[in-house]
């Protein structure tokens, strides 16, 4: 299978994750049911974005323009994360692009989707059944690529560390605001914070403010995600934070669906969002780039309001270009 064929049987899938498939209607109904975080609409958030900044031919096309991707004997393990629907597939999709067969280790909380679609790829073309495969254990690989908490980072570091290797660690995303956002920034804001529930890495877990600034637009804005308050799990977080910042006697804000804390943390719980004020943003723009647990800064300088949980195929984890480590094993 050559670099073209595997294009277009990824274009094939996007189109695919666009459609009314009753089988792959089917099956993100069953991910919602087996794991309560993946809400129908996150799903569906998260798979026409992967059709729509992934899968589409002329992005492809120019994401391995001059790379050599032949197909090779290589195979990569791959374990991912489940905090959010199918947040390895850009992972599988650049070892798969790369002509490499992958070896997947699933998380058991995001366990059918991927595989769904993999086995429908194949139905199309039965070489894509050499080019992947799932294991609960993973060894005998020529290289990995490996996500997971600081914790199991450590592991990973450990037990990979004779073969090239890609190690993700926690990370979160930051807001930076100048005080002069419109009303449609702030409810470009609220995607960037509430959407998943916050449990991305480039969920915003922090605000940046300029000293003095004023809440109440945001907080009112904000209430567009109450909604979530009624989700039973999303719930229990907040109402568990908000009793420890009464129990503290913390101050805190809250529109009732988030709570709004100064803290100089920048990972924050669900369900809460940690702020800090600065006198000029350079200051905190040289904190910041030298913080190695920081995924993406939003604002009005940086990653467009709205667009964190909108990765395109460049945006690469942790910064490390997937694509030149697999193309130079």
């Amino acid at each position: 299978m050559n670099l073209q064929q595997r294009i277009d049987l990824l274009s094939r899938l996007g189109k695919y994750i666009l459609s009314d498939n009753p089988a792959w209607l089917q099956v993100k109904e069953k991910a919602s049911i087996e794991n309560s975080w993946f809400i129908p609409s996150f799903i569906e958030l998260a798979a026409e974005s992967i059709a729509t900044e992934f899968l589409q031919k002329e992005i492809l096309e120019d994401w391995t323009k001059g790379l050599s991707l032949t197909q090779s004997s290589k195979t990569v393990g791959v374990v991912m994360a489940g905090n959010l629907p199918m947040v390895g597939f850009h992972d599988w999709l650049a070892v798969f692009i790369s002509g490499k067969k992958a070896m997947i280790k699933l998380s058991s909380k995001d366990a059918v989707l991927i595989p769904h679609l993999t086995q429908t790829m194949a139905s199309w073309d039965p070489e894509v059944k050499e080019l992947i495969g799932f294991a609960e254990m993973l060894k005998g690989c020529d290289a990995y690529i490996a996500t997971g908490s600081n914790n199991s980072a450590g592991y990973f570091t450990y037990y990979f560390s004779k073969y090239p290797h890609i190690i993700r660690r926690n990370r979160t995303s930051v807001g930076i605001l100048d005080g002069h956002e419109t009303t449609a920034d702030l409810e470009k804001l609220a995607d960037d914070i509430y959407l998943y529930f916050g449990r991305g890495c480039r969920n915003v877990t922090k605000l940046y403010l300029p000293r003095g600034y004023d809440f109440v637009p945001l907080l009112t804005v904000f209430r567009k995600y109450n909604w979530l308050a009624d989700h039973n799990k999303y719930r229990n977080n907040y109402d568990y934070n908000l009793a420890l910042h009464v129990l503290n006697k913390k101050f805190y804000m809250t529109n009732e669906s988030l709570l709004l804390v100064e803290d100089r943390h920048l990972f924050s719980p669900i369900s809460q969002v940690n702020y800090q004020y600065y006198d000029k943003m350079e200051d905190i723009l040289q904190i910041l780039h030298e913080n190695e647990e920081l995924q993406c800064i939003v604002g009005r300088r940086f990653v467009p309001f709205g667009h964190s949980q909108l990765p395109g195929l460049t945006d690469y984890a942790d910064g490390v270009n997937t694509l030149e480590f697999l193309q130079a094993l």
